[in-house]
């Protein structure tokens, strides 16, 4: 959104494995053996440049030039290229937002043949939520995942357990601000609870997004009426700017996923509501929270679960010459083989994971990964992508909605609800605003749909 994992990079140059690219350039040239790859410059991928020459190209004789951005700069990139069809790259890593509206208009490949004649990928071993969630509308699939991730909350067990606090197995939010009032300021300089409140569609409204559908509210009914100043999207984010504005973090209306992390960590939140991704770090060897965390599903209001759904995939340039050696190149990446490399070579805290059943019954991955493999894993089977509220709506997504507008006019609502966690609007001002927005956007299908 980004969700999450996007927002926790690493700076990492963009070296390309058989040539080099730079942050704006184009693709390093190459013949019949050599494919393109554009790429956000996330840690997991970054590992994927390391083990490339080595693991994929000895192999194959297929050389992969590497042009490696940052999200924001990645997605536009992609969204030029791709329209364009210009067919300089020949993969690029899309989400499970931009790929069914990618593959409507037909700028990426069906993979179906390709994975038909693939035994050892073994497509159902992916996840069946993913697999739902990069088909297009015709049914074909159009990407692969790299990993994936849904939500849930994080919480320090030590510190509930030592003020008497028993965490529920799948709580509401009701009971999480109960919590988060108990414990804020329980240790010195720690908030009762984490919550992003940074602008944007993929910061402060991927979590609250997934609010607002528990407590049944939707961004637009199924005959695209708007919904952004109707009583439940109210209800839900007054709850959440009342919650992070009394017992969140310092500093709520610039925190995005890292800086929630960093607050876990440093021992300045009790609790964090986010990404599934983000309890390998919490975990990590290294970490000083490392044993002292528990996770458990998102909370949930009027639904039976909340928890979105995310996926950095692999798609083909329609326009791309190479879709033969592009495919060998996904099918390598995304495999339960390149998972065992990873985990091999460079720990198995660093697997791609959320994606494979395969994954969750790895015995070398869960002892890693014992805290939050399963939670992580339930977090991913329950989303369903079609259904994540309790009306019908008229695109999919969780923490998003599929249609090419949504980016643009969540960010912009998020802006002002962002003020309203920083005390300079109102919620009822920041969603009258944004209902004028959305009601631009209706108007829009309303008009496609009478003709």
């Amino acid at each position: 959104m980004r969700p999450a994992l996007a927002a926790a990079t690493a700076t990492a140059l963009a070296v390309g494995v058989g040539g080099c690219a730079g942050w704006g350039g184009g693709p390093a040239a190459g013949g019949a053996n050599s494919i393109n790859v554009l790429m956000v410059n996330n840690p997991q991928m970054v590992d994927l440049q390391q083990l490339t020459a080595e693991y994929f190209t000895a192999e194959t004789g297929i050389t992969v030039n590497y042009t490696v951005l940052p999200e924001n700069d990645v997605r536009d990139k992609i969204s030029q290229e791709f329209s364009s069809q210009a067919g300089q790259y020949d993969v690029a890593t899309l989400s499970n937002f931009e790929i069914p509206i990618y593959a409507r208009s037909e700028w990426i490949a069906p993979l179906d043949e390709y994975v038909a004649a693939d035994a050892e990928f073994d497509q159902d071993d992916v996840l069946g939520p993913l697999t739902a969630s990069l088909s297009g509308d015709d049914g074909r699939l159009y990407g692969e995942p790299f990993y994936g991730e849904s939500s849930f909350l994080m919480y320090r067990k030590d510190v509930l357990d030592g003020a008497g606090i028993q965490m529920p197995a799948n709580p509401t939010w009701q009971e999480v601000a109960d919590i988060a009032a108990e414990v804020d300021g329980i240790e010195p300089g720690m908030a009762g609870i984490c919550l992003r409140g940074q602008p944007g569609w993929g910061q402060l409204f991927a979590p609250l997004t997934t609010v607002v559908n528990t407590f049944g509210g939707t961004w637009f009914t199924e005959d695209w009426q708007p919904q952004v100043d109707s009583e439940e999207f109210r209800t839900a984010t007054q709850f959440y700017v009342d919650l992070v504005r009394e017992h969140g973090e310092v500093g709520a209306p610039q925190a995005g996923f890292t800086e929630c992390l960093n607050n876990v960590v440093q021992g300045n939140a009790a609790m964090w509501y986010d990404a599934t991704s983000a309890a390998g770090s919490l975990e990590a060897a290294d970490s000083p929270v490392k044993g002292k965390m528990g996770y458990v599903a998102a909370p949930v209001v009027e639904t039976d679960s909340s928890g979105w759904l995310y996926a950095w995939s692999w798609s083909i340039q329609q326009a791309s010459a190479k879709k033969d050696a592009a495919w060998e190149f996904i099918s390598w990446a995304s495999s339960a083989e390149y998972e065992q490399l990873v985990g091999e070579e460079l720990g198995w805290s660093k697997v791609p994971a959320g994606k494979r059943a395969s994954t969750y019954s790895n015995p070398d991955y869960l002892a890693e990964a014992s805290a939050f493999a399963e939670p992580t894993l339930a977090a991913i089977e329950s989303a369903d992508p079609n259904d994540p509220g309790v009306q019908p709506r008229p695109a999919p997504g969780i923490q998003f909605m599929g249609i090419p507008e949504f980016p643009d006019l969540a960010t912009q609502v998020s802006q002002d609800v962002s003020s309203a966690i920083a005390g300079r609007t109102t919620v009822d001002e920041a969603l009258e605003r944004g209902q004028q927005l959305a009601e631009d956007v209706a108007e829009r299908y309303q008009e496609r749909e009478s003709k």
